[in-house]
C-alpha cells in the first residue's frame, strides 16, 4: 500500500498539472489580461463613434424639429408625432443607406450623421 506522504505528492503533481493546463489554455492566443484591455477600450470607441453619431442626428432633430419627439434607444431614434411613431434612424455602416420598412414604420439608415437637408426629405417622405 501507499504510504500518506505518497499520496501528498501524488495529490500536489495532480493539482500542479491541472494548473498548467489551465494557464496554458488560458494564454492560448497570446493574450493575457493586460493586453486585453486596450483592446476592450478598442472596441467602446467604435460603439463610442456610432451612439456620437446617434447623438449628433437627435439634436439635430430636436433643434431642428421641435414638432417630432426623440426616442434614444441602443442602436437606433424612434422619431414620433402626436403619439404616432414616424420613423426609425439607424445609423449602421454594414447596412446600405436607405429606407425600408418595420411593420408600418419606415426604417432610414444613414453611414454618419445626417444633414437637416436629408432629414428633412426623409422625414416628409416618411409621413
Amino acid at each position: 500500500m501507499i504510504d500518506g506522504i505518497w499520496w501528498i505528492v501524488i495529490l500536489v503533481a495532480v493539482v500542479a498539472a491541472l494548473w498548467l493546463l489551465a494557464h496554458s489554455r488560458g494564454t492560448k492566443d497570446g493574450n493575457t489580461d493586460k493586453t486585453k484591455t486596450p483592446l476592450r477600450a478598442n472596441s467602446s470607441r467604435a460603439k463610442l463613434s456610432s451612439n456620437d453619431a446617434l447623438q449628433k442626428t437627435a439634436a439635430l432633430l430636436k433643434k431642428s424639429f421641435p414638432d417630432y419627439r426623440v426616442t434614444r434607444k441602443n442602436n437606433h431614434l424612434l422619431i414620433s408625432k402626436k403619439g404616432k411613431k414616424i420613423a426609425m434612424i439607424t445609423i449602421d455602416k454594414k447596412i446600405a443607406i436607405g429606407q425600408r420598412r418595420l411593420g408600418e414604420v419606415p426604417v432610414i439608415n444613414y453611414h454618419r450623421a445626417p444633414s437637416r437637408a436629408q432629414l428633412s426629405a426623409n422625414l416628409q417622405n416618411a409621413e
